[in-house]
């Protein structure tokens, strides 16, 4: 038997390395996981071994399940003040159309287990609703209210809260005919104005 070429590099086997594909591999993971169980049901050993790496790299990259959840789901860390300023970048009569845009470009291009995960997860789990209201309502919804609105602008950004939600829940949960399946436009033409209403017009 001729012996065994030893110049040949072995192949890879077991778990992934800890580099940048790890990170993408666990995020990608997590919204999965997330969506099917919840934030309670989702444990991190879990999406670990569905990431193919080591649980330990969930602490390495974001420093806990929690952590995890909102760069995977609720997609932090973007700087909310960001996203306020680009949805704010332009006329303010068209805020409520360039909203609805915005995120069902981001729920539709995600998969929709990105919404479905975080309809789930703050069901059942404290820490997760307490993400959802910081990032959603508090830091995007109230910085847009507090921009265009001259009053009531806390009670205005939790109107535009509901109005998205529920747009979520309908399009992406509850997979409700003929919503769940139109084009952004037709949804925008539809949605917008009401949300615009919620932003500058007259809600007494």
């Amino acid at each position: 038997m001729p012996p065994a070429d030893q110049s040949a590099p072995a192949k890879r086997r077991g778990r992934r390395p800890a580099g940048q594909d790890t990170r993408t591999a666990l995020l990608e993971a997590a919204r999965s996981v997330f969506a099917e169980s919840g934030y309670e049901g989702a444990t991190v050993r879990v999406i670990a071994t569905r990431a193919g790496v080591d649980a330990a790299m969930v602490n390495h990259w974001f420093g806990g399940k929690d952590g995890l959840f909102a760069q995977a789901v609720l997609q932090v860390p973007f700087d909310p003040k960001d996203i306020v300023a680009a949805l704010l970048d332009g006329d303010v009569d068209d805020l409520g159309e360039r909203i609805v845009r915005t995120f069902l470009t981001n729920w539709d291009g995600a998969g929709r287990d990105v919404f479905v995960a975080v309809v789930r997860s703050v069901a059942g789990h404290e820490e997760a609703m307490k993400l959802l209201k910081d990032v959603l309502v508090r830091h995007i919804f109230s910085g847009l209210t507090s921009a265009v609105s001259a009053n009531d602008p806390k009670f205005r950004a939790s109107l535009c809260a509901t109005q998205v939600v529920g747009m979520g829940m309908v399009r992406y949960l509850i997979k409700l005919e003929p919503f769940a399946s139109a084009d952004i436009d037709t949804i925008t033409a539809a949605v917008a104005p009401t949300l615009q209403r919620y932003l500058t017009g007259d809600i007494s």
